[in-house]
């Protein structure tokens, strides 16, 4: 690891209550594909209307604690954790040729793009699993020599470990390399789950900067707590920043809001369901490679009782609403993840993950492929401004709330049909 930069800042914890729900799962493994050292697999298709669903289990991975905010990162627990993959063979779940080709992202754009992760707490084998995951999928190494990954202490100490928020670490630098595989990777470890300490490793990501990992322009943040009228207050000193590309995850709390994905300042994500169904009639058709999502019940959103409206955002009520956007969440149809740091839940290896902490570092990573932001830009407006590219998700419910046609409160505008909704 490179020397790292001390930034001390001085903020109280601000206390908050959070909230994670439970929700289904996702697979094991299975045998590669012609073409799959390039790409990763296919996932399989999801059953068509009227037939039986898969059931599966799946626990939060960070326990909720008053005061402190929680990951919103889901495993899948009825099916076991795969250490070592047979030859030829790749994990079960959903693998970087699916996101790009769900979401058709373009191969080998994003290089020199740096996508900052922030999170709390020690990963203590995070670039040893990173290399496990991307060789497994093919993908270009990312490691500290070759200046592609950074692993860097907000406060210049490194963090004692805790099992879950290292499980959140390898979600989130896995969910990168699937969908930017030429992005660089900063992972920030905040020095606690408080939010305070949370914030000042945002800050960090946000100023940081180094001859061989550019300045993140791209900020992470898959962990929140529920909503409170401090946070007004306090999100223009972290988040009002022209230029960055702030996203966070809308939570897992099916229906309820999130901070701070429902920050005026960011772009809060949802989560849906990702299938390969039976032609299903609607906005999603027509979509390439006969993939379609529904809004998955376990994402966080609605009206914010505190946050003022952007001004980008539409007319669909006189307040701040979230989600945003929308991206894969439902473990059911979760992505492939790589850890050998102990987790909370069962066996470390190959596992299946969920939750909108998938769907944050996902956008994250789109936003990165679109571009660098207009330096006077709020990039948090850039989809508003282009609504056309998301596919519209018109089925679903998410707590109180269904997805409908246009936008709506479990899916926002949508889930990413290109990159063309995050640039200007």
């Amino acid at each position: 690891m490179r020397p790292v930069r001390v930034l001390r800042l001085l903020l109280g914890a601000v206390p908050l209550l959070a909230s994670l729900a439970f929700a289904p799962g996702a697979v094991q493994a299975r045998a590669a594909e012609p073409g799959d050292r390039q790409q990763s697999v296919t996932a399989p298709a999801a059953p068509g209307p009227g037939a039986e669903k898969k059931q599966g289990t799946s626990k939060p991975v960070c326990s909720p604690k008053p005061g402190r905010a929680a990951c919103s990162s889901l495993i899948r627990t009825d099916l076991p954790a795969v250490r070592n993959l047979a030859p030829g063979t790749l994990p079960e779940g959903l693998g970087p040729r699916d996101i790009r080709s769900a979401y058709q992202l373009p191969f080998g754009a994003g290089r020199g793009r740096t996508v900052a992760l922030v999170t709390a707490f020690h990963y203590p084998t995070a670039e040893a699993d990173l290399a496990t995951y991307r060789s497994t999928y093919g993908l270009p190494p990312c490691t500290t020599a070759n200046g592609c990954f950074d692993q860097v202490f907000a406060t210049g100490n490194q963090p004692p470990v805790d099992a879950g928020w290292a499980l959140e670490a390898a979600i989130d630098i896995d969910a990168v390399s699937a969908a930017c595989p030429a992005c660089n990777i900063v992972l920030v470890e905040a020095a606690s789950d408080t939010i305070g300490d949370l914030l000042t490793a945002v800050q960090v990501a946000r100023t940081r900067f180094d001859d061989n990992t550019p300045q993140a322009k791209y900020i992470s943040m898959s962990w929140g707590d529920g909503e409170n009228n401090i946070q007004p207050v306090i999100d223009p000193v972290y988040f009002d920043f022209p230029g960055v590309a702030f996203v966070g995850s809308s939570g897992n709390t099916g229906g309820v809001t999130n901070w701070p994905a429902i920050s005026q300042y960011v772009t809060g994500v949802g989560g849906t369901r990702l299938n390969q169904p039976f032609p299903i009639p609607g906005p999603q058709q027509n979509r390439p490679g006969g993939w379609y999502e529904t809004a998955w019940s376990g994402s966080g959103c609605g009206f914010s009782a505190f946050q003022p409206k952007p001004p980008w955002q539409g007319a669909f009520c006189n307040c701040r609403t979230n989600a945003d956007v929308s991206a894969v969440a439902d473990p059911l149809t979760g992505i492939a993840i790589y850890t050998t740091t102990p987790p909370p839940v069962g066996p470390s290896g190959w596992l299946i993950a969920g939750g909108t902490s998938v769907a944050a570092p996902l956008v994250a990573s789109m936003f990165a492929l679109a571009g660098t932001p207009g330096p006077n830009d709020r990039p948090a407006s850039y989809p508003y401004a282009n609504p056309r590219a998301f596919w519209d998700i018109d089925r679903g419910t998410a707590g109180a709330f269904s997805a409908g046609l246009g936008y709506d409160l479990p899916s926002g505008l949508g889930s990413p049909r290109g990159v063309r909704g995050f640039r200007r």
